[in-house]
């Protein structure tokens, strides 16, 4: 089947992480579903004869209809367009039907990030659960065969690992897992990260987070009982498993939970979304940011711009005239 061809292309060739092809198989299975509703048998034949700009559009009423919101179905109609695209490599389609169906208009969301204080106020109130005295603990522990007090100590330097590195290098969620042993290079005060489209980048780290994850490393070569190889993931569980979304979310979520000035939502993406953030508003430029993150283009990093209004605020109340001086409309 083309779709399943399709699939494989995204997964060997473009090399798209495992949450977007989800995505794409998603909404291939719901477009092949909506074409065999009354009960035709799914062909190639009948998959590339439909992509016709009526069908796609009655495919994104329907969609509506049944009440999925403007930006999922934006993400459907994109996703039949790069399938249109990629027949269209095959030479099987002429055109791209896709580009001839209007979308809805979707409500541009401003980033959600935290305060720096709030930010601040966890990973100082968590620092001894990263700090060499927690290791010496965690070491003897395991001597002691004291496996509850073991868990206990690394898992809440775990925890906090996965805080520090989204909090310290705007890493995604899929980069994180993905990270190796060897990823990190401690005379470089580096981390060698694999993003999208399999590209790398390297992420300066300042020198407390190297110290941390040095001392993590420390940690989990105790666990081991050894030296680990560095192809072996950087983080893992204390049963030596390895990370995965779910558990990375409930980390984050478990750990910002409570803490004074963080409220809404508890994320990885935030804290990308915090660091971006801060280092706009400390008047990184764009590219920088652009590159430290990952980004393909600049326009997916301009959406971080919002964050000057503060910014603004401030200097107008500093330099514009009226608000100076304090006259009839200023603050």
């Amino acid at each position: 089947m083309f779709t399943e061809d399709f699939l494989t292309y995204l997964r060997t060739v473009k090399r798209y992480s495992d949450r977007t092809q989800d995505i794409y198989e998603g909404v291939l299975g719901s477009w092949c579903a909506f074409l065999c509703r009354d009960g035709e048998k799914l062909t190639d034949e009948l998959v590339v004869g439909s992509l016709q700009p009526s069908l796609l559009r009655s495919y994104e009423v329907s969609l509506v209809s049944s009440g999925h919101s403007a930006r999922t179905v934006c993400q459907h109609m994109s996703a039949l367009s790069s399938f249109c695209r990629w027949l269209m490599l095959r030479g099987i389609l002429d055109s791209n039907p896709a580009k001839r169906v209007s979308r809805p208009k979707v409500e541009k969301r401003l980033p959600y990030f935290y305060k720096e204080e709030a930010l601040e106020e966890y990973l100082s109130s968590s620092a001894h659960a990263a700090d060499r005295e927690a290791l010496g603990f965690l070491e003897k522990a395991l001597v002691q065969c004291d496996e509850k007090m073991a868990k206990e100590i690394y898992e809440s330097r775990l925890r906090r690992m996965v805080i520090s590195l989204f909090a310290g290098t705007g890493i995604r969620r899929a980069e994180l897992i993905g990270l190796r042993v060897g990823s990190f290079d401690p005379g470089r005060k580096i981390l060698k990260v694999r993003g999208k489209g399999d590209k790398m980048r390297e992420i300066p780290l300042v020198g407390t987070l190297s110290e941390e994850i040095s001392l993590y490393l420390k940690a989990a070569e105790a666990l081991e009982g050894g030296a680990r190889p560095a192809d072996s993931p950087m983080l893992m569980t204390f049963s030596r498993g390895r990370l995965y979304p779910e558990l990375v979310d409930r980390m984050v979520k478990r750990e910002l939970e409570g803490v004074k000035g963080i409220t809404g939502r508890k994320s990885p993406h935030v804290l990308r979304h915090t660091l971006a953030t801060g280092l706009l508003n400390n008047e990184a430029d764009l590219n920088s940011i652009k590159e430290l993150l990952g980004h393909s283009s600049l326009a997916a990093t301009q959406v971080y711009t919002h964050t000057s209004v503060a910014q603004l605020k401030q200097v107008y109340k500093q330099s514009h005239p009226r608000a100076k001086s304090g006259g009839k409309n200023g603050d």
